[in-house]
């Protein structure tokens, strides 16, 4: 049996999915921010124990924040589309005065005193904090199962992973304990458990989004991104936290676009590039299919779709050398509060050199000027998201050395676009005979998030993957 969403409100309303249907009936006080949240916490309360998607969550908090809310728009106050609505954070982004522990047991009592500024922007625009999502340990994996508060379980199939690291903030979306999560991506870590798990990921260009207090793993790639289970929602999560912050080193002084407004704009002058080689290598068949049906709807809503090259990085010594120099005294003095695979991953890049750091260091930049050039053909590239769908979790434990290729497989089309720092989505373009989503991956030239956002609504609009719900109670045991 299906649950609603929503509770009946206090006019009788019904099921309501995504942030931009909720907006304007939250302002116009059709319903409340206290029924949401209360909604959303009955859905954990309800699904957590079977997806383990939530480590912390903050319920009182979270009423007393809806409540204030609804009192708020009551005087007139509305603070815009993202006043009241429930939302979750991934565990390694700081919250004050509640733990964010990475998934570890390093980090288990962990209580940071300030708000990131990502959580800070969302506090401001009037979002409410459900609590902490589960994830890959210190991020630094694609599958969610290494965590010390447990694997993470995929709301389509319980026995099929998340994807990672962000693999407990898609699961709660798609599952409706939240209507959005803020994630991290370094590799595809937004990207890719949004394809496996079937909602909307977008990591913006590297710079757009501050990543001041959120834990690093690669400071060169990492990104901060949204959630949600439509383009319309994530854009409105973006708008909320792109921007210049003069304490982050990371981010960039330049003007925010109107992603809403921008999204609606017409694809029809689009020119899209598809690279076959390496982003088509090895897909699954279902993937495969999938793909070439999405094609050919672009196809009826751009411009143009041609086939083109690219010089794609496959290097990964700086992410190596960055995730070892932000761990390496906590893995001397307590590897212990590790988990051994984490250990080991993390010691992977314990003997790179400082000159071998520096060429790195250079030749990214100069990937990220090369890409560039790619953009004069073309206005957006289009890829799978990953090669293959969810693999079963039973496998992957059984043979623990299998593990690392098949998260390797399934950030290979994803993470060469942290490497060029460009924006990438992923939206739903399909499902396997067996139920599993899979995900089509957009990206555009820097700063150009609007056009990534375009091209993705169209073929949202032109779709229905996305209406596609997860009949979470019935979940299969897998």
């Amino acid at each position: 049996m299906k649950v609603s969403w929503l509770t009946m409100s206090r006019v009788g309303m019904t099921a309501i999915s995504t942030i931009s249907e909720l907006a304007p009936r939250l302002r116009s006080r059709q319903i409340s921010p206290v029924e949401l949240t209360r909604e959303c916490l009955g859905r954990i309360d309800k699904l957590n124990s079977a997806l383990n998607a939530f480590i912390t969550v903050t319920a009182e908090s979270a009423l007393v924040e809806a409540r204030a809310a609804e009192a708020e728009i009551a005087r007139g106050e509305w603070r815009g589309p993202l006043h009241g609505i429930p939302i979750g954070l991934k565990d390694l982004i700081d919250t004050a005065g509640v733990r964010t522990t990475s998934a570890s047991k390093l980090h288990a009592t962990r209580v940071p005193i300030e708000d990131a500024e990502v959580v800070r922007r969302m506090r401001s625009a009037g979002a409410v904090i459900l609590g902490k999502n589960n994830l890959h340990e210190f991020a630094y994996g694609g599958s969610s199962l290494i965590s010390h508060f447990g694997e993470v379980h995929n709301p389509w199939d319980r026995g099929r992973i998340t994807g990672g690291s962000s693999g407990g903030s898609a699961a709660a979306v798609v599952a409706g304990m939240g209507y959005a999560a803020i994630g991290t991506d370094t590799a595809g870590s937004v990207r890719e458990p949004a394809a496996l798990c079937g909602c909307v990921g977008l990591k913006a260009t590297y710079g757009r989004v501050p990543s001041r207090g959120v834990i690093p793993l690669s400071l060169s790639l990492d990104h901060v991104g949204p959630l949600a289970r439509s383009v319309a929602d994530v854009a409105i999560v973006l708008q909320a936290i792109a921007g210049f912050d003069a304490a982050d080193i990371t981010t960039a002084e330049i003007p925010v676009a109107d992603y809403l407004s921008g999204m609606k704009e017409s694809p029809a002058r689009l020119r899209v590039g598809v690279p076959r080689d390496y982003f088509f290598d090895d897909l699954d068949v279902e993937v495969a299919s999938a793909m070439n049906h999405a094609l050919d709807a672009i196809r009826t809503i751009a411009a143009e779709v041609k086939e083109v090259r690219l010089d794609v990085p496959t290097d990964r010594t700086l992410q190596k050398a960055e995730s070892y120099a932000n761990h390496a005294e906590s893995v001397a003095k307590n590897p212990e509060l590790y988990d051994p695979e984490t250990v080991r991953r993390i010691r992977s890049g314990e003997n790179v050199s400082a000159v071998e750091y520096i060429e790195q260091r250079r030749e990214l930049e100069a990937a990220r000027r090369r890409i560039r050039s790619i953009f004069s053909d073309v206005d957006v590239l289009v890829t799978p998201t990953t090669p293959m769908p969810a693999p079963a979790i039973a496998g992957l434990k059984a043979s623990p050395e299998a593990l690392r290729p098949a998260e390797l497989r399934l950030l290979r089309n994803t993470r060469p676009f942290n490497v060029w720092g460009l924006p990438a989505i992923s939206v739903p373009c399909g499902f396997t005979q067996s139920g599993l989503p899979i995900g089509l991956q957009i990206a555009g030239p820097p700063w150009r998030e609007d056009m990534v956002l375009q091209l993705a609504y169209a073929y949202e609009q032109a779709t229905a993957w996305h209406k596609r719900e997860c009949d979470v109670p019935s979940i299969r045991r897998g």
